[in-house]
């Protein structure tokens, strides 16, 4: 799963640069400025998207990873308490 993740991240990554060169390109020329503004962010956003699938899910999901641990620990608590 990893190796898919990491594909993935990485043929994001290439759109999101060729997308930003086609945006930075447009922009260039004064009249198709409205085009590339939006194309530049439209890249920023792609390589957030690669940057979080190439990190851990505990890094880019936090408050999820950090109920299931809690949620984890008050089983274990409640075990240990005398009934």
């Amino acid at each position: 799963m990893r190796i898919v993740r990491g594909l993935g991240a990485a043929l994001t990554w290439i759109a999101a640069s060729l997308l930003g060169l086609v945006g930075v390109v447009l922009c260039i020329t004064v009249i198709l400025l409205p085009l590339g503004i939006p194309l530049l962010k439209v890249s920023r956003r792609l390589f957030g998207v690669a940057t979080k699938l190439m990190l851990p899910r505990a890094v880019s999901h936090p408050v999820q990873e950090a109920g299931k641990s809690l949620k984890k620990r008050g089983r274990r608590a409640r075990k240990k308490l005398p009934g």
